[in-house]
């Protein structure tokens, strides 16, 4: 037993050497891989979900061993199955890495197997848990050393669509709220697009931020510290609140256009505007809220908008900004003054070069004799 135990040792792998492997495979069971896993693993699930509900059935009403006996021969079908299906085309100089939840039976099972077979398969030490730990790490290492530029302004400023055309032209962005299924505000739900785990959402940051060349700028919006129900990383939430500012400076008037071609769909569905407004109630007068469900189910949804802007929205975007951006008042400003087919490609271009001027302005500063 010992000499196994040492060959097991031989073939396992840390969170740092993912990059080391050809395929990762999570064999943990559908539902805890929908939950989150390791980016770009694929899921060959040693017990469905059905299983391992049995496998722990048996664990906790009969006994440990009667579970080994359940969960043996299960885990071998599967296995079998994954590797005539899923594996047999996989060459011999194959390397997979292969986890579950702790490191434990399930992906030594797997791996045995495959190393039988004749391919160089390793387990991840500490499992998925020991992955969580490591991102967590990472997380603030990686926004340390990071450049984030914060693209700042009101509700309906177009802050969204500025950041998908600086995408466009080829600059690093990261977009949370794309990442979270949310708009950020108690109206952002998005129709059809549940927000994932919290687990879900750190793997995918982590996954962005290590992909982002630490040389140039990463462009982000304004955020709170919650997305919906999702909590920004710390270390990402005040690397952006002590980051250089651009806003965008928007009459209320275009703003009101441009939200209601964004939220088409609450326009299209009153009821739930209705609805998503309830939260709010605590922190209205009565006749602020009848006037809105006035205004709604009258269908006067230009005159809502603007109320809602005036009476929440800004005031409540004015209070944070104020107290969390730190190099707010430096800010570089950018005037909007039209909506038409190019705006946002073109206030993209602005900011990049006002920005390329500024940093070469800095920089002769700097280096002046």
């Amino acid at each position: 037993m010992a000499d196994f135990n040492i060959q097991m040792k031989k073939y396992t792998a840390s969170p740092s050497q993912f990059e080391d492997f050809d395929t990762i495979i999570d064999v943990r069971s559908p539902a805890e891989y929908e939950l989150d896993h390791v980016p770009k693993s694929i899921n060959l699930p040693v017990l469905s979900n059905k299983e391992r509900h049995l496998v722990g059935k048996a664990y906790n009403e009969i006994s440990p061993f009667k579970a080994k006996i359940t969960g043996g021969h299960l885990v071998a079908r599967n296995i079998a199955h994954h590797i005539s299906q899923f594996l047999s085309h996989q060459p011999r100089s194959w390397r997979p890495l292969i986890y579950c939840w702790r490191g434990g039976q399930r992906s030594r099972a797997m791996a045995t197997v495959l190393r039988e077979v004749g391919w160089d398969a390793h387990t991840l030490k500490g499992g998925y848990k020991e992955y969580r730990k490591f991102i967590r790490q990472q997380i603030p290492i990686l926004c340390k050393k990071l450049k984030f530029c914060v693209i700042c302004g009101p509700t309906g400023s177009g802050k969204s669509h500025v950041l998908k055309e600086l995408q466009n032209n080829g600059e690093q962005i990261l977009d949370l709220e794309n990442v979270a299924n949310h708009r950020g505000s108690v109206l952002g739900w998005i129709p059809d697009k549940p927000q994932k785990p919290q687990k879900r959402f750190d793997s995918k940051i982590w996954e962005i931020l290590k992909s982002f060349d630490v040389t140039k700028s990463v462009f982000v919006e304004s955020e709170s510290k919650k997305i919906g129900d999702i909590q920004v990383p710390d270390a990402l939430i005040c690397k952006m609140w002590d980051s250089d500012c651009v806003i965008l400076k928007i009459d209320r008037a275009l703003r009101v256009e441009l939200l209601l071609k964004d939220y088409l769909y609450f326009v299209n569905n009153p009821s739930k505007l209705l609805h998503s407004l309830q939260p709010l109630k605590r922190n209205l007068s009565k006749t602020v809220f009848l006037e809105w469900e006035h205004l709604i189910k009258t269908n006067k949804m230009h005159d809502f908008v603007e109320q809602i802007l005036e009476k929440h929205y800004d005031p409540a975007y004015e209070k944070s900004i104020k107290s969390h951006y730190k190099k707010l008042e430096d800010a570089l400003i950018i005037n909007v003054d039209k909506l038409k087919n190019h705006t946002f490609d073109n206030l993209a271009k602005d900011i990049k070069s006002n920005l390329d001027k500024l940093q070469i302005a800095k920089e002769a500063h700097d280096y002046r004799p």
